[in-house]
């Protein structure tokens, strides 16, 4: 079962880190197709033209990631404007501090 691989930019304040660097999709290589958000990988020097070259496809927004794709992957707990955006039956592959998110769940 082939899937879409999601990597939107990392909004928390103070995280330029990306979720998984061009060198390691291998799920590109495995034949699953990996989407990211511009500039997603900027802040550690992992250009678009680097994503594209690791064979993904670089979308303009968060919002594209979040509905093209059937697993997200972040490397921080998802933000209120990131919860909106996922869907049910959408894997998320992350970091949960469950402690700072409990009020976000409640709301949701």
């Amino acid at each position: 079962m082939l899937i879409e691989v999601g990597i939107p930019k990392e909004i928390k304040p103070h995280e330029y880190r990306v979720a998984l660097a061009p060198a390691s999709f291998e799920y590109a290589a495995a034949g699953h197709s990996v989407v990211v958000e511009t500039n997603a990988g900027a802040g550690v020097g992992a250009t678009d033209a680097n994503c594209r070259r690791a064979r993904a496809t670089i979308l303009d927004s968060a919002r594209e990631v979040f509905a093209s794709s059937e697993m997200i992957v972040k490397l921080e707990e998802p933000q209120p404007s990131e919860w909106a955006q996922v869907r049910e039956n959408q894997t998320l592959f992350t970091y949960l501090h469950l402690a700072r998110i409990v009020a976000q769940l409640r709301h949701r």
